[in-house]
This record gives C-alpha cells, sequence and structure tokens, in this order.
C-alpha cells in the first residue's frame, strides 16, 4: 500500500498543541506498515481517557480538553486516524474503509496495551472508536459518546435505494450549499437522500476545503487564522486528502452496505454493555441531533447517568465546547 506521510514541518509552532509527537507502526493489511500518530499527556498512572476525533479532524481538535483533562488527573491519549493528522496517509481513496480503520485503530490499541480506558469519540470518532470498545470490552472502563453513533439503516424501500445510487453515481457533484442546505432541511420522504449529497461531494471534490469545512460547523468560537491552517497542515496538497474525502462513502446508509453486519453485532455486544456510558451531546448538531436516545435506551450501562444535552457548540463540540465536555468528562471518571 503506497502511503504519504506529511512533512514534520507542518506541524511545528501550532497554536495551542505543544504536545509531543509519539508513533505506533501498525499492520496495513497488506504486508506493509503505516505509522499512526498520538497525544499522550498527562500523569503516566493516571486513569486513561482515550479521546478520538472524526472527519476531517485530527487530534488537534481535543488541544481545549487535553490540559483541562490532564490537570484532573488523567493520562489522555489522541491518536490521529489513519489519513489525517500527523499519521500515514494512504495514497487511494479505495484504501479506506470503515473496516480497515477499526483494524488499524485496534492494532494501535493492542500494541500500546491501552486498558482500563474511558473512551471519548465524535463523529467517525465514535463510529470506529465504538467499534472497538464493543469488540474489546475488557480494555474499557466507561463510554462518552459525543455527537456520534454506529449506524444501522433500516429497511428501505427499493425505489429509494435505487435513487441514491443513481444519484451517486450519475448525477453532477453537488456544490457546498447545495450539501449544506440538503443537510439542514432533509426531505421526509427519502432522508438519507441528504447523506447522500455529502457522500457525493466529498468522494469527488479533488480539493477539499477541510479548515473551512471545519470553521463552518463550530458554534461558541471562531477559528483564528493560525488555527485554521493548523486544521489544513497535515494536507500539503490535494494528494494528501484521500481519507477525508473517502470516509463519508464508508458510513452505512443503504441496508445492503459493507459494514452493516459488523454494525449489527456491535449493537449486541453494547446491549450487554453495563458498564457506565455517558451521552454528551449538543442540541444543534444537523448530523447527529437525536442520535443519543438509542444509546440511552438500549445500553444497559447508560441506564440513569447524567447524560448531557449541551446547548450549543455545533458538530465539532471539541471546539464550541471543549473545555465544557471536558469537566463532564473528568466528572464522569470520577463519579463512576
Amino acid at each position: 500500500m503506497k502511503a504519504l506521510r506529511t512533512p514534520d514541518t507542518r506541524f511545528e509552532n501550532l497554536p495551542g498543541y505543544p504536545f509531543a509527537p509519539r508513533y505506533t507502526d501498525v499492520p496495513d493489511g497488506e504486508g506493509g506498515s503505516l505509522r499512526i500518530h498520538h497525544v499522550d499527556e498527562g500523569p503516566r498512572d493516571g486513569p486513561v481517557v482515550l479521546c478520538m476525533h472524526g472527519q476531517p479532524t485530527w487530534s488537534y481538535l481535543y488541544r481545549h480538553m487535553i490540559p483541562v483533562l490532564s490537570e484532573a488527573g488523567l493520562r489522555v491519549l489522541a491518536p490521529d486516524l489513519v489519513g489525517f493528522g500527523r499519521s500515514d496517509k494512504p495514497a487511494r481513496r479505495e484504501d479506506y474503509s470503515y473496516q480497515r480503520q477499526v483494524d488499524w485503530l485496534t492494532a494501535w490499541l493492542v500494541q500500546n496495551d491501552v486498558r482500563g480506558a474511558t473512551f471519548v469519540g465524535q463523529d467517525w470518532g465514535g463510529l470506529i472508536g465504538l467499534r472497538m470498545v464493543a469488540e474489546n470490552p475488557e480494555r474499557f472502563d466507561r463510554v462518552v459518546a459525543a455527537n456520534t453513533g454506529i449506524p444501522t439503516p433500516g429497511p428501505i424501500p427499493q425505489e429509494r435505494i435505487d435513487a441514491v445510487r443513481e444519484y451517486r453515481t450519475s448525477k453532477p457533484t453537488p456544490t457546498l450549499p447545495e450539501v449544506m442546505a440538503a443537510i439542514g432541511n432533509p426531505d421526509p420522504t427519502q432522508p438519507e437522500m441528504a447523506f447522500a449529497h455529502w457522500q457525493k461531494w466529498t468522494w469527488e471534490s479533488e480539493d477539499m476545503p477541510v479548515a473551512m469545512m471545519i470553521a463552518g460547523s463550530i458554534d461558541g468560537r471562531s477559528l483564528s487564522p493560525e488555527e485554521v491552517a493548523a486544521y489544513d497542515a497535515p494536507f500539503p496538497d490535494p494528494s494528501y486528502k484521500m481519507g477525508p474525502r473517502a470516509m463519508p462513502s464508508q458510513v452505512p446508509t443503504l441496508p445492503d452496505d459493507p459494514s452493516l453486519p459488523a454494525n449489527e453485532r456491535a449493537w449486541e455486544a453494547f446491549r450487554r454493555f453495563d458498564k457506565p456510558f455517558l451521552c454528551a451531546f449538543t442540541d444543534n448538531d444537523p448530523v447527529t441531533r437525536g442520535a443519543d436516545q438509542r444509546f440511552r435506551k438500549e445500553v444497559p450501562g447508560a441506564k440513569d447517568q447524567p447524560h448531557v444535552t449541551i446547548e450549543g457548540g455545533g458538530h465539532f463540540l471539541q471546539e464550541g465546547r471543549g473545555e465544557q465536555l471536558a469537566r463532564i468528562v473528568a466528572d464522569f471518571v470520577a463519579s463512576s
């Protein structure tokens, strides 16, 4: 597997991110290896908090939370997904799949012998990380799910499935305003078409404006020019952006998506998961709003927990409400 590695100079003097890089080599699934980067901050003997980011961000997203958690006596591990941040970036869109991301990060989890961890995941960090929790429950003591989920689409009429496939294969690439309009106002007669806009736009946009996408999904603060540059740092040119482009198309939205059986098995595991499970979702995320209700209803460990609906913050609540989320996590660890 051919992979690109972002030059270290791209990560020098990033605002609010003084953390030393750490690296782990994992099998790439084709006989080679990939290097995964992670942050490791806080007391080495403190309870572990594993923070996982989503698309198209990287561990820089957790820079507001890491000091708060560390000061609370917690050891924070924050890896970069393969294709993001300081981790290696396979060079083809087709190199990325949901299962491969789970396999790569699980190899990282095992090689670093992560145990007794509190998992914190948002966006794809949750889609991947919650699968890791379900498949390795002995390594985790509790879970905080934030603006994320484990997608398992139910039965969909064939004509709607055909419409999504035709749209994704035959229609012109939508503009970003068209994508935002579709997600913000989904058609109730064909709700899966809204996310199909996002999947098609990301897959077909050769030079995705990564930092602009992040800045537009935050509520509560604005990014400085230096922070915008930090979110663009992992991607010196469009060839490095195959991960952000590929991953939305790996979200299972149709009943025959290849990752659906594994996600259904994850739900079976979580229906037996009686360790503490907390939901901390924002009230204004158009992507995951309401997804917390399924966790609250179906996960035994979620019963009677102090679930929080955070006012504002947007999709990337680690930016919009980072310190608040960090305090929620620290209090949850202390109380459970």
